[in-house]
């Protein structure tokens, strides 16, 4: 049927058998078509028609780092990395190697689903770029422009996609995982104070406070002056 939506392919790269076969019946529980293959040289030969590959590092015939920079240089696959190793090292490595994410093992599958969403975004078409008009703020998202009043108010890349996030969602209030996922990428780790500071810094430049409003105990949400 020409309407139909394909689901998407995962490879599971996992020499843990039993370990393996859980992954697949899950994932596939969860919408996505999914096959295992327990070696490098399978995984080589297989991740050509996937659409994302989950790469355990730790292979019974070849290095994992290595599997992961031969399957960049083939093509642009997003890749996840799966690590027993929880050391920092490690995890730079695999994303020097070329995955554009890692998970460490125990993971939950919660975790492993919001990470493999969040790289599907990224490569995914972005939609159009659009105006967005609030009150005196303008922001043209394909010129990365933000006017107020007329007036031109330069802005870092991030100050821009948090500011253009809130305004595309007037009256609704962001909470702060959301705003990590969606302007950074990140939802899981700890970020400390880096909204806060970048809200901070958006409202000097805006010349108020009541541009972008603090939800206690919930998140952002942009106001008006």
């Amino acid at each position: 049927m020409s309407g139909e939506v394909r689901a998407l392919r995962v490879l599971v790269v996992e020499g843990d058998l039993p370990a393996a076969e859980n992954l697949v019946q899950e994932l596939s529980r969860h919408g996505y078509r999914a096959r295992g293959v327990a070696t490098g040289a399978e995984a080589l030969r297989a991740h050509g028609d996937a659409d994302l590959v989950l790469l355990d590092l730790d292979l019974p015939d070849l290095d994992g780092l290595e599997v992961c920079r031969r399957m960049r240089a083939a093509g642009d696959v997003p890749i996840i990395a799966v690590t027993g190793r929880a050391a920092e090292l490690d995890c730079v490595l695999g994303l020097q190697a070329g995955s554009d994410d890692y998970v460490v093992k125990p993971y939950g599958l919660r975790e492993l689903l919001a990470r493999m969403e969040a790289v599907l975004r990224r490569v995914r078409p972005r939609p159009p770029a659009r105006v967005i008009t609030h009150g005196p703020l303008r922001m043209d998202a394909e010129a990365r422009e933000l006017l107020l009043e007329g007036r031109r108010v330069e802005l870092t890349p991030k100050e821009f996609d948090l500011l253009y996030l809130l305004a595309s969602r007037p009256g609704v209030t962001l909470s702060r995982r959301q705003l990590l996922s969606q302007v950074w990428d990140d939802e899981w780790s700890q970020r400390g104070r880096t909204i806060d500071t970048h809200v901070s810094s958006l409202r000097s430049k805006l010349g108020s406070s009541r541009w972008i409003v603090n939800v206690r105990g919930v998140g952002f949400r942009l106001g008006r002056v």
